[in-house]
């Protein structure tokens, strides 16, 4: 198979087996080039004509592909092994696995401007992993800034409050955390959208907070909380491990709203437990029962119509 990209695929083989000191290619013909054989199985090659009845003949053809590849990229081992050396030699790589924080995290899922994922969907970009390899064999003349530069920096320092701001990161721990990945679904809307879908969901607002909600109409909060569902089911199926760990704690007995405290925002917390509850189920699969008057199981009516 390494001959299809090879620059001896055409070769003459009789020219070939020469090079080798294996004397003349039995078979003649123009057509007698590696590309003639190079996609047939072991057991074609034996009935091929000019080959059938000759064992020999194919042991032959076989040494002169292997001989030849060795020959055409005599480094391509070295190479590779550089490769995984310089893999393991990036700084950033090493800081992000100190963080516990996994490389082949997307960077669809992580908190930058559209110019930024733009850029990186260019550059084919897809994961941290290749963003750090990107930033360690970036060239000279190429000059990024906005987030690019902003993760770069908080990656190359470890600087966590920063990492914090671009991926579901909890400042002070390692790994990266559902509950977060969650909030930041809910961060990506304005103060004044998120007070509106909380006072839908039941949550009694301040004057001053009933002002900032006031322009969002039951529409936009229905498409809103389609758009937050939608983008809430990847994240579930990301961090399975710790959807499976909260609803265990959950039919243990541990309230809902307990586990979502890490968040320190009464407000967020309420609209990323109505984003988990129905995803919770306790004791025998039934959905978990929410606390009298909380928000934890008022999901499910974000989509019916007031």
């Amino acid at each position: 198979m390494g001959f299809h990209t090879s620059i001896m695929v055409d070769t003459s083989l009789n020219s070939l087996a020469q090079n080798l000191d294996l004397g003349d290619w039995p078979v003649k013909g123009g057509e007698e080039t590696p590309a003639k054989y190079i996609d047939l199985t072991y057991e074609e090659l034996q009935v091929m004509q000019g080959l059938n009845g000759h064992p020999e003949r194919v042991d032959m053809l076989i040494t002169v592909l292997r001989e030849t590849l060795a020959f055409d990229n005599p480094f391509g081992d070295m190479v590779e092994q550089a490769a995984e050396a310089a893999d393991k030699d990036n700084p950033l790589s090493k800081n992000l696995s100190k963080l516990e924080i996994p490389l082949d995290f997307p960077i669809d899922l992580m908190v930058l401007s559209a110019e930024t994922k733009e850029f990186c969907r260019l550059e084919k970009i897809a994961t941290l992993g290749e963003f750090a390899d990107f930033a360690q064999n970036m060239p000279p003349h190429v000059i990024v800034g906005g987030d690019f530069r902003r993760l770069l920096n908080a990656v190359a320092h470890v600087n966590e409050e920063v990492l914090a701001t671009v991926l579901p990161f909890r400042v002070g721990t390692k790994g990266l955390h559902l509950l977060e990945a969650l909030n930041q679904l809910i961060e990506a809307h304005s103060e004044g959208e998120r007070l509106a879908l909380a006072k839908r969901l039941g949550r009694r607002l301040k004057p001053e907070e009933e002002a900032k909600a006031r322009s969002f109409d039951s529409e936009h909060l229905q498409r809103m909380a389609e758009s937050l569902r939608l983008r809430a089911a990847p994240l579930f199926q990301r961090f399975k491990g710790e959807r499976d760990a909260l609803i265990a704690a959950v039919n243990a007995g541990t309230s809902l709203e307990r586990s979502l405290m890490v968040l320190h925002d009464p407000l967020k917390e309420s609209l990323v437990a109505a984003l988990v509850a129905p995803v919770i189920r306790g004791p025998g699969g039934a959905p978990a029962a929410p606390k009298k008057g909380g928000l934890a199981g008022f999901f499910s009516r974000l989509f019916k119509r007031q």
